[in-house]
């Protein structure tokens, strides 16, 4: 059967009945709030594959370069931020676009480092064990480090050094000042060590030999490497997500010319009052109004609902969604920006660029911790070199060498990346997908859980639930006929009941002059009986009374079932109830989240009928029904502003806006690309039960973060004073940079093995 209905409605063949008139002219889709024009036009030029249009109207209403670390940094055009160093990413998103550039330079240079890195730890190991003559002070050794290590620290390092002396010109001390001061004392040091060896006072030495740090410049530069490459890509996928948005809409439309020829037309060139033929399987243009003909339309990209819906002349069509199997004329109403798919993209644009990154607990600890340290080395060494004993210049030098060493950011850089690193890697053992640690981080303090119907609480498919055969017919007998007569129509619907009769392994009967009524149902012959499958109004057409069924369908109704009534010979066979069955952890994963206190709201584009029936079975309260994409997006807004954390679970394209604007997205693993790009975290295999494990594992790794920091800015603490030489006036000691790199690596150590303990958690 060609024309269908959707649950909620008196049959799988009906149309749905007339639905109150939209609050304004507009395809579907609820009147936008009023606010002022967007700073570009940029979907209509980007749907038409014209990103040079698109650039050209970004310069011209706003700024079309943004920092992603840094809120409230925009330019005009490509470069750098002038606060952190990151490259700025463009504010509009280009369709087809390929790799990021900078994840392609900084993935090379850490290749290389890690390639140079592993042979000079490994000559420092050697001579650390007396197996290379010479490595802590010998010519060849120390010319064979320098070799090694400078590719890595003037090659590979120089975008962490660069922006490094952008924070100190701009005031605004981060992580890179710390890993660029860090990486200059070591490798600065030791350079001169090596180059200059007669430079550096007697006291650096040990049995005749300068201590050396150009390993510990080296695993800095390739660590910190590590860590831009992993969160450069998590930052190229977001943008992936709009790329797939703009790859929904075709690129070019078939018009109907003045003279009754038909052209393909670049989308571009589409205006409004054009008519647009839509071929089967062809997608919808632009949003429009149907003309002439019928067509079974997918519109699950804004709705969510997985059943087509019937559309007739004067419908309104939507761009982007998928005709089925027969031919329409439409009427173009809004083109470009105008779209219902367009708004999608902007809101989604919006929402990614609006939510700036959480701030690391090292980066706000660091605009003090900088200033703190470099103080502390100055203080010192000027104190020894006034105060101190002979020699004071080389004690003011280990001094303030020392203290620089030990305070290398190494353990701190390492504290929250390898916790999230583990965690992340955890996750998916678990079938948890974690995109960004921002997500993994802000997981643990979501209170309130908004759950998209279709897909999500749901399966996705319609499924045959119910079967009600009229008294002296076995259920069997019922489902037989009306199987074999649905077994010539594609519907997901007729699908849903033949799959319900072969999984009895039922034999089905040839159907024979079989026929679509549009908007009813079907007719056919099945083993020379006259069979009608449909809602009530083809009953009446095929003179079966259903009267007497009338108190099942109500109930099965109630409980959100699609009513399909069987006739055979002008009798009533009985009814079936198809619906989209709940999945079966919903109930226990739903209950467990309110056991902890969490918030439930269920935010569904399809009819409030069946919106209800569900949350009903759950003991979910809170809903909002025939909720379109942008709608659900401002009530995610709504809550976020009563000052609840909001994670937004959902499966569709028409979700995409609300899981952007959540505090934490969710996309489920059987969803759409779209839904999976935009949202901060995948359930892999769509199991439910992934909630409380994303949940669980986020407060265990921010323990773990924690912990982790405690330990780096433990060792700092401790360390930085000795390193000033606190002890010298009790014990006559004074600490040395190779007791400071010691120590120093001893807290990365630390670090390392704590976050590594994620790895064996019950989640």
């Amino acid at each position: 059967m060609d024309e269908h209905g959707k649950p909620g409605h008196d049959c799988c063949h009906a149309a749905p009945p007339a639905a109150p008139a939209p609050p304004h002219d507009c395809c579907h889709a609820p009147a936008a709030p009023a606010r002022a024009a967007p700073a570009h036009d940029c979907c209509h030029a980007h749907a038409a594959g014209a990103p040079e249009a698109n650039a050209a109207a970004a310069r011209g209403h706003g700024a079309a370069y943004y920092c992603p670390m840094c809120p409230g940094v925009e330019s005009e055009r490509p470069g750098t931020c002038p606060k952190c160093g990151m490259a700025l990413e463009s504010a509009l998103p280009v369709a087809g676009a390929g790799e990021d550039t900078e994840l392609v330079d900084m993935r090379r240079r850490f290749w290389v480092a890690l390639a140079l890195t592993v042979p000079l730890v490994a000559v420092e190991m050697a001579g650390m064990f007396g197996l290379l003559h010479g490595s802590v002070g010998g010519a060849g050794a120390s010319w064979l480090q320098l070799l090694l290590a400078a590719p890595v620290v003037l090659w590979c390092g120089w975008p962490l050094l660069e922006r490094c002396w952008r924070s100190l010109a701009s005031s605004s001390p981060n992580m890179f000042t710390l890993i660029g001061l860090g990486v200059v004392v070591a490798f600065g040091f030791s350079a001169v060590a090596t180059l200059v060896p007669g430079a550096v006072p007697a006291i650096f030495r040990q049995g005749g030999h300068t201590t050396l740090y150009f390993e510990s410049a080296a695993m800095i530069v390739t660590l910190v490497l590590l860590g831009q490459v992993l969160e450069l890509r998590a930052r190229h996928r977001t943008g992936a997500a709009l790329r797939a948005l703009l790859d929904l809409a075709p690129k070019e439309a078939l018009r109907l010319q003045d003279d009754g020829t038909e052209a393909s037309v670049p989308l571009a060139q589409v205006a409004v009052g054009d008519r647009l033929r839509v071929r089967p399987g062809e997608k919808v243009p632009v949003d429009g109004v149907l003309l002439e003909g019928r067509a079974s339309v997918d519109e699950s990209m804004v709705t969510g609902e997985s059943l087509p819906v019937t559309k007739a002349e004067g419908d309104a069509v939507i761009g982007g969604t998928l005709n089925g199997t027969a031919s329409f004329v439409m009427r173009a109403e809004r083109v470009g920006s105008e779209t219902l798919l367009a708004r999608i993209v902007q809101t989604v644009a919006e929402a990614q660029r609006s939510r700036a990154p959480v701030q690391g607990l090292a980066d706000r600890v660091s605009a003090w911790f900088v200033p703190a340290v470099i103080g502390v080395a100055l203080i010192a060494a000027i104190g020894w070199w006034i105060l101190g004993p002979e020699p004071r210049l080389a004690h003011a030098l280990v001094v303030a060498v020392s203290t620089l060493v030990i305070a290398c950011p190494c353990a701190l850089g390492l504290a929250t990346p390898m916790s999230m690193t583990v965690a992340m890697g955890r996750g998916a053992q678990a079938g948890v997908l974690f995109r960004s640690a921002g997500a993994l981080e802000q997981m643990r303090d979501v209170d309130t859980l908004v759950l998209d119907k279709t897909g999500t609480l749901t399966s996705g498919r319609p499924e045959v639930v119910s079967v009600i055969p009229v008294d002296g017919i076995a259920d069997t007998e019922l489902l037989r006929f009306s199987a074999s007569l649905e077994q010539a129509s594609e519907h997901p619907l007729a699908a849903a009941v033949v799959a319900a009769a072969t999984s009895r392994g039922l034999r089905l009967g040839r159907s024979y002059g079989f026929r679509a009524v549009p908007g009813k149902g079907a007719m056919g012959v099945v083993q020379l009986r006259n069979v009608a499958v449909g809602n009530a109004a083809l009953m009446e057409e095929a003179g079966v009374d259903v009267r007497a069924l009338e108190r099942d369908a109500r109930q099965l109704r109630a409980l959100g079932q699609t009513v399909v009534y069987v006739g055979v010979d002008g009798l009533a066979l009985g009814l079936l109830g198809v619906a989209d069955p709940l999945k079966p952890e919903a109930w226990d994963v739903v209950q467990q989240l309110k056991r902890e206190g969490m918030r439930m709201v269920v935010l569904s584009g399809d009819h409030e009928e069946s919106v209800r029936a569900v949350a009903a079975q759950l003991g979910i309260d809170e809903v909002a029904a025939g909720v379109l994409p942008d709608a659900k997006a401002a009530r995610i807004g709504e809550l976020r502003a009563t000052g609840s954390v909001v994670a937004m679970v959902g499966d569709g394209i028409n979700d995409a806006p609300a899981l952007a604007s959540a505090d934490v997205g969710i996309a489920m693993g059987g969803g759409t690309d779209i839904a999976k790009q935009t949202a901060g975290i995948t359930l892999v295999s769509g199991d439910l039960h992934g909630l409380v494990r994303a949940l669980r594992l986020s407060e265990a790794t921010m323990r773990n973060v924690g912990q982790n920091l405690l330990f780096a800015f433990g060792y700092n603490a401790l360390g930085v004073p000795l390193a000033a030489g606190a002890l010298y006036p009790v014990a006559g000691l004074l600490l040395t940079p190779a007791f400071a790199a010691a120590a120093m690596s001893l807290s990365s150590v630390s670090v390392i093995s704590n976050a590594l303990r994620l790895r064996s958690i019950r989640i």
